[in-house]
């Protein structure tokens, strides 16, 4: 594994990393970080870099005895530990930076997704660094895509990095939890993630994070499915990124998967939220997956979810296995009247026919297997 065969990549680095107290921003182990992103800069490679903390970072100013804290509450940190998080980044690195703030709303909208990737290429042009967060100051449960794990592989995506690097507070994947099991070793190399990999993953022992190894590991999932190398290393300890730089093995390295899904699709699969689901027949099933057809009203079975038209839905068989995601060209109600129907029927049953397929192929994406 060569460190710095990559040209551009996505570096994340989470709550603990930047407030380990949870008491503000701490250099203790953003120093080495801070020397790596400048050492790939030197080398001639781009970062962008996906860093968690503002709610953290601001806890001092605005103290709260209560757990859970209130939404309104972490919002309020947020705003605050916004600028300490950027004002320390800034502090520790000699060259521009720029702040990006994200919701989910930002990401599912097809034009904002766009305008994400050409703002973040053009600083990258300029030599400036992109510092992405979500927003947690607007966010709500459902703008939020919920961990800056995920966040920072549909970032990587968005910007066509070759790798991302998930900065942890352990030395990678392991067979077990390695602080409670003096068994556990370490995984140095992943080439296909499955169940039993998952399996392998806890939560977040962290009160201050919102991710723990299963968010990290659907990362990396979203992130080889696009064919992009992905890194666990632990952060704390600055011989993980020397060793990168010396193009040593560290941490546990996910392998890009060969099969590539266009930038669309992995939009459609990984960024949209969806709101509804239809089952079909088995007749429809078969030219989804088989035939690669659009759909047609004349193959729903069922529908559920209350959608409207442009909205996210799951394609199930009659099992309810999600078999596809895709764009809706009508309303869960326009489909309570032409389910089962034959697309030339709609005009009469609507007084109108704004497209003869309920899912076109071009918005549909279908689920891995």
């Amino acid at each position: 594994m060569a460190g710095l065969k990559w040209r551009r990549l996505v570096l994340k680095v989470g709550s603990a990393l930047i407030a380990p107290e949870a008491k503000g921003c701490s250099t203790r182990y953003l120093l080495a970080i801070a020397g790596f992103i400048s050492e790939c800069r030197q080398q001639g490679v781009e970062v962008v870099l996906v860093s968690s903390g503002s709610v953290a970072a601001g806890r001092a100013a605005i103290p709260f005895a209560h757990h859970p804290l209130p939404i309104n509450v972490k919002q309020a940190m947020a705003a605050v530990g916004q600028t300490r998080m950027m004002q320390s980044w800034r502090n520790l690195l000699d060259f521009d930076c720029a702040q990006i703030l994200l919701t989910h709303d930002d990401l599912q909208h097809r034009n904002r997704y766009l305008n994400i990737h050409n703002t973040l290429r053009t600083l990258l042009d300029h030599g400036v660094l992109p510092i992405v967060n979500e927003n947690d100051t607007v966010a709500t449960a459902e703008l939020k895509v919920g961990d800056n794990d995920n966040l920072a592989a549909l970032v990587a995506t968005v910007v066509d990095a070759d790798a991302l690097i998930i900065c942890s507070d352990v030395d990678g994947l392991y067979t077990a939890n390695p602080r409670s099991d003096s068994n556990a070793l370490l995984i140095p190399e992943v080439h296909q993630i499955t169940p039993e990999i998952y399996a392998m993953a806890g939560g977040s022992h962290h009160a201050i994070g919102t991710g723990g190894m299963t968010t990290k590991l659907q990362a990396a999932s979203k992130a080889t499915s696009q064919g992009i190398d992905t890194l666990i290393i632990n952060g704390q300890k600055a011989d993980s990124f020397a060793a990168l730089l010396a193009g040593k093995a560290c941490g546990t390295l996910f392998h890009k998967q060969q099969e590539r899904i266009s930038a669309k699709k992995h939009w459609l699969l990984h960024s949209l939220k969806t709101r509804g689901e239809l089952k079909l027949d088995s007749g429809a099933v078969q030219a989804l997956l088989h035939k690669g057809a659009s759909l047609l009203p004349k193959g729903i079975s069922s529908i559920s979810g209350d959608f409207d038209k442009g909205d996210a839905i799951w394609l199930c068989d009659e099992a309810g296995k999600q078999l596809a995601k895709g764009i809706s060209q009508y309303s869960v109600s326009e489909l309570g009247k032409i389910r089962g129907v034959h697309s030339q029927q709609i005009e009469s049953i609507l007084g109108y026919c704004p497209s003869e397929v309920v899912v076109h192929r071009d918005d549909l994406a279908l689920v891995e297997s």
